[in-house]
């Protein structure tokens, strides 16, 4: 069993689970981890090396440094296809399946993924599903590359097509698909701002049994 308080928030890309787990964490006073961003760093330094994100990128994740992910050139188009492709191969999953769980089990945790119910945390004690519909996500994933623009209708259907094409690939891959856990509850983002989607995770982990306190946070 999970020894300490681990909440693992699931979802397709731009539904907001990241900016919920960020939030989420700073409420519990627990640390936080982008695990999607392991997967965006491994993708970065394949094409950095120009290797096709298709090749084998096991020793690439095994390299991963911290300063990998804290680039600032992380969520393009072009690093999207690339994650979805290195999150697919076993070798890659390996690498990093170690460190995700040290990261939890250390200090308890919230950690944003595809596969942080399913796979990385089993057994923790609070999952959440967030999820939401393409437009939205499409509209969201728009701003977020291009602060304070306005997007077209076509260029939107361009961002949502990219999107459809990789929850398609995320949801068939042979390891660690996407999908919510059995136990997991989901949230609708799509009708609540950020505000209410965090109400309604604190419900939830209420509901468990943990409420916001002093946790202890470690030196990351």
């Amino acid at each position: 069993m999970t020894a300490r308080l681990v909440v693992a928030v699931d979802g397709p890309a731009a539904a907001g689970k990241g900016t919920l787990a960020r939030a989420l964490a700073e409420a519990l006073g627990l640390p936080y981890l982008d695990t999607g961003l392991l997967y965006r760093g491994v993708g970065r330094r394949m094409l950095d090396a120009g290797l096709s994100p298709e090749a084998d990128a096991g020793g690439e994740a095994r390299a991963l440094l911290p300063i990998d992910l804290a680039r600032s050139d992380l969520r393009t188009p072009e690093v999207d296809r690339a994650a979805s492709l290195v999150a697919a191969q076993p070798a890659v999953r390996a690498a990093l399946l170690a460190f995700q769980r040290g990261f939890g089990a250390a200090h308890g945790a919230v950690l944003d993924g595809r596969d942080i119910g399913t796979v990385i945390f089993p057994d923790a004690p609070v999952k959440l599903f967030v999820t939401a519909s393409v437009p939205a996500r499409a509209e969201r994933r728009w701003r977020q590359l291009n602060p304070g623009r306005n997007p077209d209708l076509g260029t939107l259907r361009v961002v949502a097509a990219e999107l459809e094409a990789r929850d398609r690939a995320d949801a068939a891959r042979a390891v660690a698909p996407l999908r919510a856990a059995a136990d997991a509850v989901e949230i609708d983002s799509d009708r609540l701002d950020a505000r209410g989607v965090l109400e309604t995770a604190l419900d939830i982990v209420k509901a468990r049994g943990f409420a916001p306190g002093p946790h202890q946070r470690p030196s990351l």
